[in-house]
């Protein structure tokens, strides 16, 4: 893991959002990580569950305007200001970078998610998304989650948390993610943190067919771990935290020549000669609309 230090240890402010939803106990967890490090807090995570969403920015968008709701999550912390919003994860810590909740975070702090996010299942998860998302603007990010559907012990996810935090204060991965993975064992069980590599599989799998000409059955399940030595998922099914440096997309260079070819000469002077616009980043999601689990499935 290569990195560069950035800062000296200072109290900084921490943005905490999830993909669970606004009510998710998971929350609390990470804001009293935050809170022990002495750090100011805001919890502004979706209205309702969004798990799956990658780096989805999706948001019930009104004539530009995206509804923010009251909620927060059972234990938080007094004095914490809570907010549910509208949208996926990621466009939450999309908008926070530009000071939507408040002064810009020097964290984010993404979880803690309810299931693991090891191995590919981290490409669809929108605990994951929301800290990619954040990393791309410059904020310090980290994505938590623990390895169980009903969690019991809470109290060892804010301690591997605190922990990484407290490096995340002084090293800067260079808009790479730390991607935490944590048992559901008591403190005292916990065999330590540990780097891993990302597995090979993800924690879900699918089978689809199509019925008719108007829609199509799909059906998910736990994908059959495989022993892969070093891995997240190997390293977190033996007592062992996991933590992953993830990067945000960068071109990779080191590949094979990729097609190319010459076709019209271009300006003497090498002006545009092409307008491009960005592409439309944000959809308006009904709330009605469910959303399959892509991803914490435990396995």
């Amino acid at each position: 893991m290569t990195t560069t230090p950035s800062r000296s240890a200072q109290p900084g402010r921490v943005l905490v959002t999830n993909d669970d939803g606004i009510d998710s106990p998971g929350l609390s967890v990470l804001v009293r990580a935050a809170l022990a490090r002495g750090h100011q807090v805001v919890v502004a995570a979706p209205a309702e569950q969004y798990s799956g969403a990658s780096a989805s920015l999706t948001g019930e968008e009104v004539d530009g305007r995206i509804a923010v709701v009251t909620g927060g999550p059972p234990d938080l912390p007094p004095g914490v200001v809570a907010m549910g919003v509208k949208a996926a994860p990621a466009l939450i810590a999309f908008l926070a970078s530009y000071g939507a909740f408040g002064p810009v975070p020097d964290y984010v702090l993404s979880g803690v998610n309810l299931g693991a996010n090891t191995g590919k299942a981290t490409l669809h998860s929108g605990t994951v998304g929301a800290a990619l998302s954040a990393a791309t603007h410059g904020i310090a990010s980290m994505a938590v989650s623990i390895a169980s559907g009903s969690p019991r012990h809470w109290d060892t996810a804010q301690l591997v948390t605190e922990k990484a935090l407290a490096w995340l204060e002084t090293n800067d991965p260079r808009e790479g993610v730390l991607n935490i993975n944590v048992p559901d064992i008591a403190p005292d069980h916990l065999r330590g943190l540990r780097e891993a590599a990302l597995a090979s599989f993800g924690a879900v799998q699918a089978q689809v067919r199509p019925i008719g000409e108007k829609y199509v059955q799909v059906s998910y399940s736990a994908e059959k771990a495989r022993d892969e030595p070093g891995s997240d998922h190997y390293l977190l099914s033996r007592g062992w935290a996991t933590v992953t440096l993830l990067r945000a997309p960068i071109a990779d260079t080191d590949g094979p020549p990729l097609p190319a070819f010459d076709g019209a000469p271009g300006t003497p002077s090498g002006d545009p000669v092409v307008a491009v616009d960005a592409a439309r980043v944000m959809t308006s999601r009904s709330s009605a609309t469910s959303r399959p689990p892509g991803e914490g499935t435990p396995t």
